[in-house]
């Protein structure tokens, strides 16, 4: 059974850390990526790993302050837009639709989310 688990997150002030865990169960996958949903917003891709060559990309909103690796999203120098819930997803993929451009219609498997509040 597959289960993604996740962890981490709280309040922070701008400027501070935080990090996030996704312990994954069940099976290898190839394309782990953070989605975060800021309140009113759709669910949007943030960062990706491509587990066969350890490749990562970002989006630009948060490229330069987070960093993910195979289990932790690492988020510094945090901003209140960075405000939202964010989910660890999962699916088995090629290396070219392991993408930040992916949906999250892509991603069979869900964390279950956890909110991340940064105050000014």
């Amino acid at each position: 059974q597959v289960q993604l688990v996740q962890s981490g997150g709280g309040s922070a002030q701008a400027g501070g850390s935080l990090r996030l865990s996704c312990a994954i169960s069940g099976y290898k996958f190839n394309c782990i990526t953070w989605f975060r949903q800021q309140p009113g917003k759709g669910r949007g891709a943030i960062a990706i790993r491509r587990s066969g060559d350890l490749s990562t990309d970002y989006a630009d909103s948060v490229k330069g302050r987070f960093i993910m690796s195979r289990e932790y999203l690492q988020m510094n120098n945090l901003k209140p837009e960075d405000t939202a819930m964010y989910y660890c997803a999962a699916k088995s993929s090629t290396w070219e639709r392991c993408s930040i451009d992916s949906g999250e219609e892509d991603y069979p498997y869900w964390g279950q989310g956890t909110q991340v509040t940064v105050g000014p």
